[in-house]
């Protein structure tokens, strides 16, 4: 069974979907045709029901927008990706709250320190952002670059977190 649940939130409604306890998507949005077509591919013959609290992931990104940025240290989450996306979504969640890194280190911490490209595909098609902190990534000269839930999220996610980042951001 896939639990869903939409929320609001300081950067906009999320929508989150999790199983067996563990998150499996938080998307920028209201639920929409993308999620449920994320939700069939991944779990064609799962059950959706709509929950409070999947996962508890409501009450924990609640507390981190509060303050508690460690919350999202421990949170469970299922990964759905090709191993070499897994392995870059592992390595994100190291890159801790208030400190950023580029995409040529992610490669390296990754293993793969020629594949900047694909490491920033990866960390493009991270299904489970914020949780998977895909936006404290940022270029190799500080600078703010793409981010799938767009740049000002990406701004104030680093804000919030007490990053430090390029003064010229847009």
């Amino acid at each position: 069974m896939i639990e869903l649940a939409t929320t609001d939130s300081p950067i906009g409604p999320l929508t989150l979907a999790a199983r067996a306890g563990r998150l499996c998507l938080l998307h920028f949005g209201p639920e929409d045709d993308h999620v449920r077509r994320w939700i069939r591919r991944w779990y064609p013959a799962m059950r959706v029901v709509h929950s409070p609290d999947p996962a508890g992931a409501v009450s924990t990104l609640g507390r981190y927008f509060g303050g508690a940025l460690d919350v999202l240290d421990d949170m469970a989450v299922e990964l759905n990706g090709t191993p070499f996306q897994t392995r870059v979504w592992q390595r994100l969640r190291e890159v801790r709250a208030g400190s950023t890194a580029s995409y040529a280190e992610l490669a390296r911490l990754a293993g793969a320190a020629k594949a900047v490209r694909a490491v920033g595909a990866a960390n493009g098609a991270n299904p489970v952002a914020v949780v998977v902190p895909c936006h404290r990534i940022i270029g190799t000269n500080g600078s703010l670059t793409g981010y799938g839930g767009g740049l000002e999220r990406k701004q104030w996610l680093l804000r919030h977190e007490g990053a430090v980042v390029a003064a010229a951001l847009f």
